[in-house]
């Protein structure tokens, strides 16, 4: 086996493979990447109990082969090589890696030990891939992180026609975004959940332009674009069903200036310790406003900002500052509209003038307000 390509290709398909082997193992085959070159190719491979990466990229073949290395240390190799082309070739029981005047040996791993890749599942249609990214990291912070809770854990991916739903809850939040999706035929649906760390570390992966195809069966999902394919195990259960839950009846609307509530909101809570709640006193009238405040008996802050848009009536309710912060750091508009049931119940978070049928949405479950 010997092939050549610039170093940059090299690092980048070694890494996009390199990011689902486990960090510790058991079974040391699986800290292997497997490496295919075949005519005007390289295939980089890697795997573990719960997903698989296959990389496909130009490459100049000299011999075909294929060679099992691991696959971390051929990671910290490929970033401090030297710009420029590189040659790697299989010598004896050893993987070399050489450019200008660098040179590298691997030790090679038992190519017969190592487990077949996973096939892709059917594909049932493509998104774009900057949507689904940006999607995928906006539901992904309301996420369980409690391992006890396994499907918590995860986001439920929907798939219904010419729509896809990404869903997450801790319990305490519920996260929803739904995105265009071209189906391969007019009934295809799927309802499966997928572990949330490894769609977001799918998600940052990809690139921001193109199509990704979406590949669904009863056991995996499978996702692919430019030359990458990524395989995950779902999760077991189902996620509860946001639709009744996100109803809410006459609610109180305001709507805010996102980038400064955000400031607001981090600059308030810097003496909201141990969890303490952040409170949010509304007054309605023309002339609204917002009064934030935090923290108890001498160690307190507070900051009061106007309304994009007053709310209907006077209210003060309160969250958990760290749920609120990545709630509003979720949105990318300029205002976000928050639809308020009263202390100590839901209230939602939605883009700008958006209403119940906008495409992200984020309810929050307010606290009692605390007695500053």
């Amino acid at each position: 086996m010997e092939f050549r390509m610039e170093r940059g290709a090299l690092t980048d398909a070694v890494s996009r493979a390199a990011r689902v082997l486990p960090a510790r193992s058991p079974v040391p085959v699986l800290g292997g990447l497997l490496l295919e070159a075949d005519t005007g190719r390289l295939l980089v491979s890697g795997l573990d109990f719960e997903a698989s990466v296959h990389v496909e990229t130009e490459a100049h073949t000299v011999r075909p082969g294929k060679a099992l290395v691991m696959g971390r240390r051929l990671l910290d190799i490929c970033k401090v090589l030297p710009e420029g082309p590189v040659e790697c070739a299989v010598e004896g029981s050893r993987f070399t890696v050489t450019g200008d005047g660098s040179r590298f040996g691997l030790s090679l791993l038992p190519l017969d030990d190592h487990p077949a890749l996973p096939p892709l599942p059917e594909v049932r249609g493509a998104v774009d891939a900057g949507e689904f990214a940006s999607a995928v990291a906006q539901v992904a912070v309301a996420s369980g992180r409690d391992d006890t809770l396994p499907t918590l854990t995860g986001i439920r991916l929907g798939l219904d026609g010419s729509t896809m739903t990404l869903a997450a809850t801790d319990r305490y939040r519920f996260a929803v975004r739904t995105l265009p999706f071209e189906a391969t035929a007019p009934d295809v649906t799927a309802d499966v959940v997928v572990s949330a760390r490894r769609l977001a570390e799918i998600a940052r992966s990809l690139g921001r332009s193109g199509q990704v195809d979406v590949a669904v069966d009863g056991g995996s999902v499978g996702f692919q674009h430019a030359g990458t394919r990524t395989t995950v195990r779902l999760l077991d259960g189902r996620l509860p069903r946001h639709d009744k839950l996100f109803a809410l009846a006459d609610p109180a609307v305001v709507v805010l200036d996102r980038v400064r509530l955000v400031e607001a909101v981090r600059r308030v809570s810097v003496v909201a310790d141990g969890g303490s709640p952040l409170q949010m006193s509304f007054s309605a009238g023309p002339e609204g406003s917002v009064l934030l405040q935090a923290g108890f008996e001498d160690d307190v802050a507070s900051q009061r900002l106007p309304t994009a848009s007053p709310c209907d009536a006077e209210m003060t309710v309160a969250f958990n500052p760290v749920y609120l912060m990545d709630a509003l750091s979720s949105f990318e508009d300029a205002t976000v509209r928050m639809e308020l049931m009263g202390p100590g119940q839901r209230a939602m978070l939605t883009g700008g003038e958006g209403t119940g049928a906008a495409t992200h949405q984020h309810l929050l479950m307010s606290v009692k307000p605390a007695l500053l």
